[in-house]
C-alpha cells in the first residue's frame, strides 16, 4: 500500500487552495473573496490555508504571479519585443491553468492596494525594465511605460470589459495590428 508522504500532501494542498483562490479571485474579486470561501472550495480547512499562505494578501500574491514559462519578454531583442510581449499576454489570459490568476490580478489592480502593488512591482516593474534596457535613444523609460500601458489596456479590454471587436479578435489579428503600434514605442 502506498503512502502519500507529508511533502505531497503539502503539494496538493497548496494546489488546490491556489486553485480556489484563483477562482474565486477572478470570479468576485479581491475584496469579496474570503480566506472561508476559498478553503470551502478548495474542501480544506481555513487554518489549512492561513498555514500556507499566512493572510489573504500573500494569498493573492501567490495565486496572481505571472508563471515563468509567461516572460517571453525578458529574453526577447528588441525587434522581438512586440511580438513576445503579446504572445506572453494571450498565453497567459487564455491558457486555463493561468486565466484565473490573470483576470483576478487584472481585476482587482484598480480596487486594491495590495492587487495594485503586486501588478506594478511583480508584474509589470521587472517586463518595463527589461524592455527600457533594451531601448536606445531619447525617452527609453518613458517608451517602456507606454509599451507596459498598451499592454496592460489591450488585457483590459479583451479580458474584463470584453471591448468588442477587440474581445473576439484573433490572436493573429492581435499580432498583425497591435505589433506596429509596439514596435513604433521600441525603436
Amino acid at each position: 500500500m502506498y503512502v502519500t508522504s507529508r511533502d505531497e500532501r503539502r503539494h496538493r494542498s497548496e494546489t488546490a487552495i491556489l486553485a480556489a483562490a484563483r477562482e474565486l479571485f477572478a470570479e468576485v474579486g479581491f475584496e469579496r473573496a474570503t480566506i472561508r470561501a476559498v478553503a470551502a472550495q478548495a474542501n480544506v480547512d481555513p487554518a489549512l490555508v492561513m498555514q500556507h499562505f499566512g493572510n489573504k494578501e500573500a494569498l493573492f500574491a501567490a495565486a496572481t504571479q505571472w508563471p515563468g514559462e509567461h516572460q517571453r519578454i525578458l529574453d526577447a531583442t528588441p525587434d522581438s519585443l512586440a511580438a513576445a510581449a503579446l504572445d506572453d499576454l494571450l498565453a497567459h489570459f487564455e491558457e486555463a491553468d493561468d486565466r484565473g490568476g490573470a483576470v483576478a490580478l487584472m481585476r482587482s489592480c484598480l480596487t486594491h492596494p495590495t492587487a495594485m502593488q503586486v501588478m506594478r512591482d511583480q508584474v509589470m516593474c521587472e517586463r518595463q525594465a527589461a524592455v527600457a534596457g533594451k531601448l536606445t535613444g531619447e525617452d527609453a523609460e518613458l517608451r517602456a511605460g507606454l509599451f507596459a500601458a498598451c499592454m496592460v489596456g489591450l488585457g483590459m479590454a479583451r479580458y474584463l470589459i470584453r471591448l468588442e471587436p477587440v474581445a473576439s479578435a484573433s490572436q493573429e489579428d492581435l499580432h498583425r495590428l497591435m505589433e506596429p503600434v509596439l514596435k513604433a514605442l521600441t525603436e
